[in-house]
């Protein structure tokens, strides 16, 4: 983007390049296997990576969304599924301790987490709140001194494999009392459930996060008790604008091998790219891919500047993910009929850029769910009648 600093360029030749080297050589098998790419996220907290907005004086980079957007495309144009994984980890995990962790709790997690040797994951989503955030049943009831934790969290990346995870549970009986706690592997009450099989995404593993009778101390809660609502809502509008550097990842790498392909791939005597349809499915892909760039990184900037805050700040992060998410799984589709049979197989990394694109339509705010968001941004009251 014309805006992008100095900081900022070194920053994508230099995940562009780890990417190529850590990611490609192990995506395939890891997509097969549905593994996880644990050595790799060892690697990006050397590269300081995983502290990617965190303040410095935490032993972060400080360098904002433009910069985290910039790391979800690079990683995601070759390996979604390991990028996903670095999503929750820096953006769900890290990045909320940073902001609303006390000093005690930064000092605590953050080390572990921003070098690599803790997995980090977030539990919002249960089995009967998905886009109803908060309508979430999972508990945490006042004993002593401290909290029992009750429920199931689902659908949470890095679930099997996490080391901590920051968690959201009722603490009130009105919706919005929220409260948020730190959880850690090996707490007595507190288990994963089953790890999930997934169309895409294989190698970023999902799960359950099971909770039966969790003892936490009040060091545990991260926050005021019944005040996590505002910083929940906040968290998922920068979560949509990084995440939606995934899509744009997606994208791009389904643009450039159709592109190759088409200009190698002969019938009728000449390159495929010589024939006006394919032009046209290629054309308008990049369009369409530069249009949501330009949106999502716009967005990620005015984030950064503080030109983003409340209801604007959920529109424009609502847009940006919307139109990226859907621009990448039919740029990724069409990859797939230029492609033709090899399109269709594992030949060509075209079908795994369909396979993962497709769950940022689903997952941070499903694109029905965006679309409300948008509308009653734009039609206030009568959106809701």
């Amino acid at each position: 983007m014309w805006f992008f600093s100095e900081e900022q360029k070194m920053l994508q030749e230099s995940v562009r390049a780890f990417a190529k080297s850590e990611l490609l050589p192990k995506i395939e098998k890891l997509d097969e296997e549905e593994g996880f790419n644990r050595e790799s996220f060892k690697k990006m907290g050397e590269l300081g990576l995983l502290g990617i907005t965190v303040p410095e004086e935490f032993g972060g980079t400080a360098m904002g969304a433009v910069a985290a957007t910039i790391a979800m495309e690079e990683m995601g144009a070759i390996d979604a599924s390991t990028t996903l994984s670095y999503l929750a980890h820096t953006i769900l995990c890290v990045n909320q301790i940073s902001n609303n962790g006390s000093t005690e709790q930064k000092n605590k997690y953050l080390p572990k987490l921003m070098s690599g040797e803790h997995i980090g994951g977030m539990g919002m989503s249960e089995p009967g709140a998905g886009s109803d955030a908060l309508g979430m049943t999972t508990k945490a009831e006042k004993k002593g001194s401290g909290y029992t934790l009750t429920g199931t969290k689902t659908w949470i990346t890095n679930g099997p494999i996490g080391d901590v995870f920051y968690v959201y549970a009722k603490t009130g009986s009105d919706k919005r009392n929220l409260s948020t706690f730190m959880v850690e592997r090996g707490m007595e009450g507190f288990s994963t459930g089953k790890k999930f099989k997934k169309m895409g995404m294989r190698a970023s593993p999902t799960g359950e996060l099971v909770f039966e009778g969790c003892e936490l101390s009040e060091a545990h809660r991260v926050g005021p008790e019944n005040g996590s609502v505002k910083a929940m809502m906040k968290n998922l509008d920068i979560e949509r604008i990084t995440i939606s550097g995934i899509s744009l990842g997606c994208a791009r790498g389904a643009i450039e091998c159709a592109t190759q392909y088409a200009k190698e791939r002969k019938q009728f005597g000449k390159p495929i790219g010589a024939f006006q349809q394919i032009q046209e499915r290629l054309t308008e892909a990049s369009a369409w891919y530069e249009a949501c760039r330009a949106l999502t990184y716009n967005s990620a900037k005015m984030w950064d500047e503080g030109l983003m805050v409340g209801r604007e700040a959920s529109m424009m992060a609502a847009k940006a993910k919307l139109q990226s998410a859907q621009m990448a799984t039919q740029v990724a589709l069409d990859a797939i009929q230029i492609l033709g049979g090899y399109g269709y197989t594992r030949e060509f990394p075209v079908e795994r850029f369909m396979r993962d694109a497709k769950l940022m339509e689903i997952g941070a705010g499903t694109n029905e769910i965006l679309r409300v968001i948008i509308a009653r941004h734009m039609l206030g009251e009568v959106a809701d009648l």
